[in-house]
Order: structure tokens, then sequence, then C-alpha cells
């Protein structure tokens, strides 16, 4: 199951690295032909898309490789590393369509008039949409159901990308069909559309880094762990729980009582029974540890 999850997120991601060279040269040769500026820079943004395609492929092969004598508990952090690249690159990706429609707003306040597009610079910015937004909700659907963080964090550069050709389409749109007095709308839509970029991204790198520091699971997570816990039979008192994320699994350590007159055998049973709770609620990969403790003993603590 994990190694069919593994190909599924690497297949999407060819996938996309393959549609964004094809729309990186369509971009440029339009922007070209026709004249646009927006649409050259709209092209040149794609090429950063190959650089966190290559990246996330790498991760996901690195990530999906066995325990070995330096690394206990799995390769899952590389993953996690490639999401926080992405999310960096959405950080600068907007911070350029913010100052580029900065700038160009800045040119026609002081007189400057910036040159109309042609129409192939329009068709290439719908295309763009499209098919990104396809990419986006394919992308998004897959990492969901593989789990991968990089995948859905690639599912959002697509969504971004989708946002950025719709500011350049409007801009393109309003300055071929409003007139010169309206080419403004180009610079102005890529300023209000890098916003967005900016709150996918700072969300998918600051999770990322949480993940990086070893912050614990939400508390509704470990309430339920905590939860589960106490239904297992012959589980006491659950506690000390401690819990991270490492790439698309999950690390629980965990203390439990268990009634003083049991033998190993029995209370080894308990923490078994545990375990597979555990495992079908978080996957077969989740990495558990159960410490066990004589119930007399947690009462005299108290």
């Amino acid at each position: 199951m994990e190694k069919t999850a593994n190909k599924r997120a690497r297949k999407i991601i060819w996938i996309g690295f393959i549609a964004n060279l094809v729309l990186t040269v369509i971009k440029i040769l339009a922007g070209i032909l026709a004249k646009s500026s927006a649409m050259i820079a709209d092209g040149v943004h794609s090429i950063s898309d190959f650089a966190t395609d290559l990246v996330v492929v790498g991760s996901l092969n690195v990530s999906q490789r066995p325990r070995d004598h330096n690394h206990k508990y799995g390769h899952g952090k590389v993953e996690t590393l490639a999401t926080a690249f992405v999310g960096v690159i959405l950080i600068f990706v907007g911070i350029g369509l913010f100052y580029s429609g900065l700038m160009k707003i800045y040119s026609v306040s002081q007189g400057q008039l910036l040159e109309k597009p042609g129409l192939a610079a329009l068709y290439a910015a719908i295309l763009s949409i499209i098919l990104k937004e396809i990419l986006y909700r394919y992308t998004i659907k897959v990492g969901k159901e593989t789990g991968s963080s990089a995948v859905k964090a690639n599912a959002w550069h697509h969504r971004s990308d989708a946002l950025s050709s719709l500011g350049t389409m409007l801009g393109i749109a309003g300055a071929i069909f409003l007139g010169d007095n309206w080419v403004i709308l180009d610079p102005l839509a890529a300023v209000i559309v890098s916003f967005f970029i900016f709150r996918i991204a700072f969300k998918i790198t600051r999770d990322t880094l949480l993940e990086l520091i070893e912050t614990s699971l939400p508390k509704e997570h470990e309430d339920e762990i905590l939860q589960i816990a106490s239904d297992v039979k012959g589980v006491h008192q659950p506690h000390e729980l401690k819990t991270r994320k490492i790439g698309n699994q999950i690390a629980i350590d965990i203390h439990i009582c268990v009634q003083n007159d049991l033998n190993i055998e029995q209370a080894h049973r308990i923490t078994e029974n545990l375990e597979k709770e555990l495992r079908s609620t978080y996957g077969e990969e989740t990495y558990i540890s159960i410490h066990t403790e004589p119930l007399s003993l947690q009462k005299s603590e108290k």
C-alpha cells in the first residue's frame, strides 16, 4: 500500500513537471510575440516550478527508504524539508509579483505608458489558468489520499500559478479591451494576487517548521489518543503522552498502568492490543512506544 501511494505521488509530480515545461515555452513565446512583459514574467515565474518539482520527487524517493542504522525513525523528515522548500519558494514568488506590480504601478503614476499586449498573451494566460487549476485539483486529491505533505504543498504551488495567471489575464484583458488608461489593471491584479500567495506560503512554511522543531500533535489528536488508550481493556490511567510528526507518519510515546497481579505475558498482551488499536487509527507505519507501570506505583506517587 505504501509503495502504491509513493508511486502515485511521484506520478502526479512528473505530470506537473511536464505540464510546467510546456506552459513555460508557450508563455514565453506568447509574451514575445504579443509584446507582453506580464506574460514573459509569468513564463519566467513558471521556470521556478521545475526546481520545486525535482526537489519534491527527490524527497519522495529518499523519504520512502527503509530505516537504517543511522535513521532509526526512517527518512520522513526529508519530505518535511522539501515541503518547507516549496513554502519558501512560494514566499519569494509572492515577493516577486508584489514588487514587480508595485514598480509598474509607480511607473504609470509617473506618466509612463505600458505597452498594450496582443491577444496571444491573453490566450496563453487562459490556457495556464485552466491547466494549472486542473493540476491543482488532481494533485491536492492525490496529496490527501497519500498523506504526502510535499505533494499537497506542490498542489498549492499549482494554485498560486493559476492565481498569478489570473492576475495576468485580467491585466492583459483590461489593457486590450478597455484601452490604454486601464493597462494599470495588470500590475494591480498582480499585487492583489501576491497577498493570496503569501497566505498560502506562510501556512505551508509555518506548519513544516513546527514539525521540524518537534511540535506535538494538536490537542484534539492527543485527546483522541488518550481516549483510544482508555478504551482498551486492561489499560488504566494513560499519561505522559508525547507525540510528534515524522514526515507522513506520527510517533506516539505513552505511559499506561496495568493491574499489579498481572504477569509479564498478560501485561504484554495489553500493550499489544493498545498498539494494534493505535495502528488501526493512525496507520501501520506509526512509531509507537508504550511504557507499562503497575497501577499501585501510579497511586502511590499521587
